[in-house]
């Protein structure tokens, strides 16, 4: 039986859910990725929470280039709402989406701002 694209993610994406729960201490980071867009969370699923958010869309970051750099400026900028709040380590959701192109460049820009994960 073929899935499409968009199935085989939810499929890969609550495999992924299952094993990882976001707590006070160590919330997850979740990734949704469009087509224009990327959009970052830090939630803590223990209450049922979203923490900190950060996307490509916000004033500060639009306006940079490629898709790629704006996915590591949205990384960076979490890590600085999360220094804030007093997060320093997460786990890392991917949200079924394959670790590179912007869902890696925003990890690195995340790392580079000083998260753990």
């Amino acid at each position: 039986m073929q899935f499409s694209k968009r199935n085989r993610r939810k499929r890969i994406h609550w495999r992924i859910r299952n094993k990882v729960k976001g707590t006070a201490q160590r919330p997850r980071l979740n990734i949704f990725r469009s087509n224009r867009s990327i959009y970052v969370q830090v939630i803590n699923d223990l209450d049922g929470t979203t923490l900190i958010s950060a996307s490509s869309r916000e004033d500060a970051i639009s306006n940079e280039g490629t898709k790629i750099e704006q996915s590591k400026a949205v990384g960076k900028l979490l890590a600085e709402r999360a220094k804030e709040a007093g997060i320093e380590t997460v786990l890392f959701d991917r949200g079924g989406y394959l670790y590179h192109g912007r869902v890696k460049a925003l990890a690195d820009g995340a790392r580079e701002g000083g998260l753990k994960f």
